[in-house]
């Protein structure tokens, strides 16, 4: 494997370390480094879980056939031709799952761990130190199995090749085990388990390793659209949800939600929120995550904290529409929190998933949203795929990594996906492919402008109390209008409902009647209608006339010269003590304050419930504050310029590693060099597999360092098990110095 990445070529290191990203971080000190760790068991877990099914499947022949792999073998296992099989096999040697060696391509042993039962199929007769049956031989004494044994081939041969028999299975399936291993059909592993030998299920399969080979890339069919209706559908998406944004923030800056004691939004509060957008409880809760997302709304980290707008949605309000779907469809592509969830249970979970609370928050969420979005982008410009088609074309692409809820996810980024402009009518819109080729903001913003709807600075005020915005109003005249009255209905055009209500809202916002009336003129082109004028000012001569204020503290003494002393004591100034009644003073500072302060000044005054009775402190109540969970760390991606710096440094760090082993050759006795963990890992998994003995450094507990001629056995759990000398011994793996084979 080493002499294999040593022999590439810096295009081909380039290729392995852009498609292998975790290869380079940390960055390997040589080539037979990164060797070492593209062989790691992590590594390649990772890299076969990337893989789409053609080239797992291919990878899966690879390892069913004998070593070296040929094109012919695998093309006959697949039923495939070499000419469709070749360049896969290669495509694997690429990215370091296959090396060459002077006889041919090989798998790397640790595909061998990740895929521990290859298309269903189970170890070789030889591994099982059992007899190899040729198949002719095979299918003429299944052809005389009894049924019971039958039963048992017909459940192993196509995966998977282990059936457990315990202690009181049935004598009739016994009695087919038993035909099963005295004719050399399956071997027996333990007391409990057969295994289906590979030659043997290759034979009952008819010497196909797959029964529906799928080396082809699906191609999704749906409905074919015009791009113009596309973009315009996805503009008044767009158009929709900035208001709907707009609508939340009014609502939460008015009447902020409390965060829930465990973090997220009460049950409760997500519906009133799906009744002021006039939307369900699944487009309201997509709303108010994508707000979230985009640092629109927040904790407030108060006390009693609370769900409110930030500093930032002042800002983002007051830029022009393509700008501010920018920010929100950049946080939605990055975020790893799934709106879809809010509302279910989770598996072996007690409760449902809030809104805007921790459980919402699931890392898969990004890489499914950002696969379901590229395969719409690699279809036919204009074609609406249907969600059965994305599902099939998704379990190929990813065929180790879709979730068993895969049907829902879809749906759910196809649906936000709609809401969010992404896409329009069920196709990938102009923005949207913008979108995903990673433009700037700028960029973005100049895809959405050309489809959104210029907006209107004007509203047609009408005698039924109601106004018309033929269109999207502009910034300042939006929320003046979201203030003085309701929104009715949306569509094309929103229609506005003037109540007492909304007028007298209007009112306690500070604007005075004068100022409403005005602000109505100048937004229509006709006079202010009668009604509305009566209805404005009806509402503003009773909007005042009582008042209510608020006190944090009151004081109650049936004693008036008490009260008197109280209000004379100068230091009690800072209470502003003020007399409401005979016997009563009220203070705007905490009752807890203002309890300090008078015993402080030698009053003796006594804490009051709000039915009048003693309040009696408790002790060892304090509590921790609830801290917010941080957002999760992402790693970035590897470019070109570091890939070039990175395998220039593999070179010059290789021919040092060179320079050093002829040093140690010239020497006698075996030369055993420094060599990193993950190099010596690999040597010494290779050498237990192969059951070859390995010379290596040991440094012991006095830090001396031993030179022995060690048998490894096993490697696990960070130890290597084996015999050196003839003695059992077992060794950390991070006190060995350096490994080479013997």
């Amino acid at each position: 494997m080493a002499d294999d990445v040593r022999a590439r070529t810096d295009a081909e290191l380039h290729d392995l370390l852009h498609r292998r990203q975790d290869l380079a971080r940390p960055a390997p000190a040589d080539l037979s480094a990164l060797a070492a760790r593209a062989s790691t068991r992590a590594s390649v877990q990772r890299a076969v879980d990337a893989l789409d099914l053609a080239h797992l499947q291919v990878l899966e022949a690879a390892s069913a056939t004998p070593q070296p792999v040929t094109a012919e073998a695998v093309a006959a296992l697949l039923g495939a031709t070499t000419r469709l099989v070749s360049p896969t096999l290669e495509d694997l040697w690429s990215l370091a799952l296959l090396w060459r060696s002077p006889e041919g391509l090989r798998v790397v042993r640790t595909v061998g761990e990740v895929l521990v039962h290859p298309a269903g199929l189970g170890p070789s007769t030889t591994d099982l130190a059992g007899r190899p049956t040729p198949p002719d031989d095979v299918v003429a004494l299944v052809d005389q199995a009894p049924p019971a044994a039958r039963a048992i081939l017909d459940r192993l041969t196509w995966g998977p090749p282990v059936a457990v028999l315990p202690a009181g299975t049935p004598e009739r399936v016994a009695t087919g085990a038993r035909w099963l291993l005295e004719h050399h059909l399956v071997a027996s592993v333990g007391t409990e388990q057969l295994v289906l030998p590979r030659e043997v299920a290759l034979a009952l399969r008819g010497g196909r390793s797959h029964a529906e080979p799928a080396l082809t890339a699906p191609s999704p069919v749906g409905d074919q659209r015009e791009m113009a209706a596309v973009d315009a559908a996805a503009g008044q998406q767009v158009t929709d949800l900035l208001s709907l944004v707009d609508e939340l923030a009014a609502e939460w800056g008015l009447r902020p939600p409390r965060v829930l004691r465990s973090g997220g939004l009460a049950v409760r509060d997500l519906k009133r929120l799906g009744t002021v957008l006039d939307v369900d409880q699944l487009r309201a809760a997509f709303v108010a995550e994508l707000a979230y997302t985009a640092g629109l709304v927040a904790d407030d980290g108060s006390l009693e904290p609370s769900w409110a707008p930030t500093p930032a949605y002042d800002e983002w309000q007051q830029q022009p529409g393509d700008h501010r779907w920018a920010v929100v469809a950049r946080a939605w592509l990055l975020t790893t929190r799934a709106p879809h969830v809010v509302g279910t249970t989770p598996p072996g979970a007690t409760s449902t998933v809030n809104a805007l609370g921790p459980d919402a928050h699931w890392p898969p969420a990004r890489g499914l949203r950002r696969d379901v979005l590229d395969l719409l982008a690699t279809v036919p410009t204009g074609l609406a795929p249907r969600s059965e088609e994305v599902v099939a074309s998704l379990r190929w692409h990813r065929p180790r990594r879709v979730p068993g809820t895969v049907d829902t996810v879809v749906a759910a980024v196809l649906r936000e996906a709609e809401w969010l402009g992404v896409t329009g009518r069920g196709a990938l819109s102009s923005a949207g492919r913008a979108l995903l080729e990673g433009r700037d903001e700028s960029s973005l913003a100049a895809a959405m402008h050309p489809h959104l709807p210029t907006p209107v600075e004007h509203v047609l005020l009408q005698a039924d109390l109601t106004a018309i915005a033929p269109g999207p109003l502009a910034g300042g005249l939006a929320t003046f209008m979201r203030l003085v009255a309701d929104v009715e209905s949306r569509g094309g055009a929103t229609v506005y409902r003037f109540t007492p209500d909304s007028v007298r809202r209007c009112l306690d916002a500070g604007w005075s009647v004068d100022q409403v009336l005005g602000g109505l003129g100048d937004a229509s082109h006709t006079p202010v209608p009668q009604p509305l004028d009566y209805l404005v000012r009806d509402v503003a001569r009773r909007h005042g006339q009582a008042r209510v204020g608020a006190m944090r503290a009151y004081i109650r003494c049936d004693d008036e010269t008490t009260l008197g002393a109280m209000l004379a004591e100068r230091e009690l100034s800072p209470l502003q003590l003020r007399s409401v009644a005979p016997t009563v003073l009220v203070s705007p500072v905490a009752a807890e304050t203002v309890l300090d302060f008078l015993r402080e000044n030698g009053f003796a005054p006594a804490a009051e419930t709000p039915d009048g009775g003693i309040v009696v402190p408790q002790a060892g109540r304090h509590r921790t504050p609830l801290q917010r969970r941080s957002a999760p760390v992402t790693a970035t991606g590897v470019d070109d310029e570091l890939v070039t710096t990175l395998v220039g440094a593999l070179r010059a760090g290789e021919e040092a590693a060179q320079y050093h082993r002829d040093q140690l050759a010239s020497r006698p006795g075996p030369s055993l060099p420094s060599t990193d963990p993950t190099t010596t890992l690999a040597v010494l998994r290779d050498a237990a597999a192969e059951r070859q003995p390995v010379w290596i450094g040991y440094s012991d507990a006095d830090g001396r360092v031993q030179r022995l001629l060690f048998q490894p056995e096993r490697v696990e759990g960070g130890r290597v098990h084996g015999t050196a000398e003839g003695t059992a011994r077992t060794l950390s793996i991070h006190r060995v110095t350096g490994a080479v084979p013997g």
